[in-house]
């Protein structure tokens, strides 16, 4: 009896392990299937990437100008008002005090200054009041003469209006890859001589990276004096504008670069943008092209930034209408983008900044203050203080700067 049962037991022990491996097999089946069609999706994603952004392909794709750095220069008030005895009215919309106008001017050739004609016939008015009618006829001809050469004179160049944005407290909430992060900071302060810009992202486990540029409102708008990176706990990377020598000198390697009118940091660059578009925002139509001259820590690029068009973005309060730029490639194969939405409802100020890598991961900044800011007399809103945001607010979509882990290259 005991060898027959033996005998029975055998034949079972080759059938369970049969069945463990047949289902063995099942799972490598179903785990190979499961990876062939990933491979797949991963496949048409990539082919298709660019019909998946809607936006990118509704842009008008054709360079309707290109504008270049130009001059600009003050234009004080009291210019503005006629130079006659008699109080004039006073003008319809006077600009803050704080802020100042700045006038785009193309480069023109200088002509010869010709007197003006009230000069001339205010000359004439006195010479008839103390000489006989013959001088008095005498100096009313050479002012008519005078007007006359005036009217024939040449022109000035109207230029492109500058408007440099009022000082204010910014702040933004952060993301990356759409996972909010700790609000960031714009520290912004301006006057009619000079300009302070400080940058605060804060970043899980490595610190904050703070960049911060100042300088001086020269004849081309915003002209950086020093430029500062401070990434996490490394030690600060600073780009010295040198205007004595027109150079431009680094911490970070020895290596100098000549400095160009109009010059601007990775985030003067910015607000010099916000100055041109509201000084004169119809000038900016799809397709329009500025150029800047943009110095990093180590190193100064072309810029050639596009004017996409209207677009509405979605922020912790609400949605906002804002004017869509993108950076365009600097160079082949450079696939790298900055984007920046700048909104008329704040005075032109940045509301939302994003940074694209080639491998597809982005960096944002969104506009996290109030939407109902009061109205300057010029039109623009003046920044209000943000409130706080509800935790459950959801992700408005990922600001130019690295992140731990997957550091970007710079932009």
């Amino acid at each position: 009896m005991p060898s027959s049962s033996h005998a029975n037991l055998r034949p079972s022990a080759p059938s369970g392990a049969l069945r463990v491996a047949a289902r063995m097999a099942r799972w490598i089946a179903v785990l190979l299937v499961v990876a062939v069609l990933h491979w797949i999706a991963a496949q048409w994603v990539e082919r298709n990437r660019a019909n998946l952004n809607a936006r990118d392909s509704e842009r008008v794709p054709v360079q309707v100008a290109l504008l270049t750095p130009e001059r600009v220069e003050h234009k004080p008030a009291t210019k503005q008002r006629p130079a006659a005895p008699t109080p004039a009215p006073k003008p319809a919309a006077a600009p803050k005090p704080r802020e100042h106008v700045l006038t785009a001017l193309q480069p023109t050739k200088q002509t010869p200054a010709i007197a003006p004609p009230s000069t001339a016939s205010d000359t004439a008015a006195s010479a008839a009041s103390a000489a006989a009618s013959g001088a008095a006829s005498s100096a009313a001809n050479t002012g008519a003469a005078s007007a006359t050469a005036a009217a024939s004179a040449p022109p000035a160049a109207a230029g492109v209006k500058f408007s440099v944005p009022p000082s204010g407290e910014l702040q933004y909430d952060t993301f990356y890859n759409g996972v909010r992060n700790q609000p960031g900071t714009i520290h912004w302060t301006s006057s009619a001589q000079g300009y302070e810009m400080v940058v605060s992202v804060p970043l899980p486990f490595v610190g904050t990276f703070v960049y911060s540029s100042h300088g001086r409102i020269d004849a081309f708008g915003l002209a950086p004096d020093q430029y500062v990176e401070k990434r996490g706990r490394r030690a600060e990377d600073i780009a010295i504008f040198n205007r004595t020598e027109k150079k431009i000198a680094f911490t970070r390697t020895p290596a100098a670069l000549p400095l160009p009118d109009g010059a601007q940091d990775r985030f003067s660059v910015v607000m010099q943008l916000a100055s041109l578009v509201r000084g004169d925002p119809a000038a900016y139509q799809p397709g329009v092209t500025r150029q800047f001259f943009v110095i990093d820590s180590d190193s100064g690029e072309n810029w050639p930034v596009e004017t996409i068009g209207n677009e509405t973005i979605r922020t912790a309060q609400g949605y906002l209408d804002t004017r869509h730029f993108k950076r365009l490639p600097r160079h082949d194969g450079d696939q790298r983008r900055i984007d920046v939405w700048l909104a008329p409802s704040l005075g032109w100020l940045p509301a939302r900044i994003m940074q694209t890598e080639p491998n597809g991961t982005q960096i944002e900044l969104v506009w996290r203050g109030k939407l109902d800011a009061g109205q300057n007399p010029d039109g623009a809103a003046t920044p209000a203080a943000p409130p706080e945001t509800s935790p459950d607010t959801p992700p408005a979509a990922p600001v130019d700067s690295t992140v731990p882990g997957n550091a970007p290259e710079k932009p």
